[in-house]
């Protein structure tokens, strides 16, 4: 009976540990550092077991002690784990095989081989049985599909917050939200320097095609993610999302031919590459529109 029970035990230790074998998810509540803690203490709390239950079942049948002396502590426990006999006692087990004077020695399995060897098998039964047949486990292919899962739902969550926007992807906005809220960022922040209407006060003049440090979207957004210091200009990543640089941005290049009466002189080099071109040519047709539209009032 006491033997079924240590045995029942094992297994159900066995099957609470089977998790260890697999990978485990990052989206749970504990962190990785816990679930190697507890993984850890687990592995250490069965193998202490297996040990004990050694020294249970080997006390008595497997254990030999000479009459005449008693063996070291050492010796003990060397003939609990290995069932050993000592070498005056080997003339006992000596077998009948002799091979050009070399004989050999019938000793027995060590206990903790059998324990590894019967443990492994009813190892792998549990495992068969939790993660192929009631599927209480999960198998790699689910865990990699659970992590992919997350990372995309993460992906997504990164998107809209435009975190994963930098000067390599960048791309002009310009629809209607987009450049609002670029104006409204632009109105807090970056007016006090170039004026509300970006003819420059402080800073240059935003409305013409000169750039000190380089036109375009990507030199833009650069120049307002890094800033200049040399020259006052901080850099506004600390203080701004990705998202809302690229809106600050496309906004300010949306402001180029404006002209307000009070800009500042041109500063810089001129500029001019394919996206300058491409926010001309959306302002020659937007100005086209508008024209066409003002005709046909005119007409009616």
């Amino acid at each position: 009976m006491k033997k079924n029970i240590i045995a029942g035990l094992i297994i159900l230790g066995l099957f609470f540990t089977t998790g260890l074998l697999s990978q485990t998810t990052s989206t749970g509540t504990k962190s990785p550092d816990t679930v190697s803690h507890i993984s850890g203490i687990m592995v250490f709390v069965l193998v202490a077991v297996m040990f004990i239950l050694i020294f249970v079942f080997s006390k008595d049948k497997y254990l030999y002690i000479p009459a005449e002396k008693k063996p070291s502590l050492f010796k003990k426990f060397r003939q609990y784990v290995t069932r050993s006999v000592p070498i005056e006692q080997e003339a006992d087990i000596m077998s009948d095989h002799d091979f050009d004077g070399i004989k050999e020695l019938d000793n027995k399995i060590p206990p903790w081989f059998n324990f590894i060897f019967y443990g492994s098998i009813v190892f792998a039964a549990v495992y068969f049985l939790n993660y192929h047949i009631f599927g209480t486990g999960k198998l790699m292919i689910d865990e990699y599909l659970d992590e992919v899962r997350a990372a995309n739902e993460k992906r997504e969550e990164l998107i809209k917050t435009g975190a994963l926007i930098n000067e390599n992807n960048i791309t002009l906005l310009t629809d209607e939200p987009s450049l609002l809220n670029g104006k409204n960022i632009y109105t807090v922040n970056c007016a006090p320097c170039h004026g509300p209407d970006g003819g420059g006060t402080v800073g240059p003049n935003l409305t013409d095609k000169y750039w000190i440090h380089g036109g375009g979207i990507i030199n833009v957004f650069k120049t307002i993610k890094y800033g200049v210091p040399i020259k006052g200009m901080i850099s506004w990543q600390t203080l701004l999302n990705p998202k809302k640089m690229q809106e600050v941005a496309s906004y300010i290049l949306s402001m180029q031919g404006t002209n307000p009466p009070t800009g500042k002189p041109p500063e810089g080099n001129l500029y001019s590459d394919s996206t300058q071109t491409a926010i001309d040519s959306a302002k020659i047709k937007t100005d086209t529109t508008k024209v066409k539209k003002d005709t046909t009032k005119t007409v009616k």
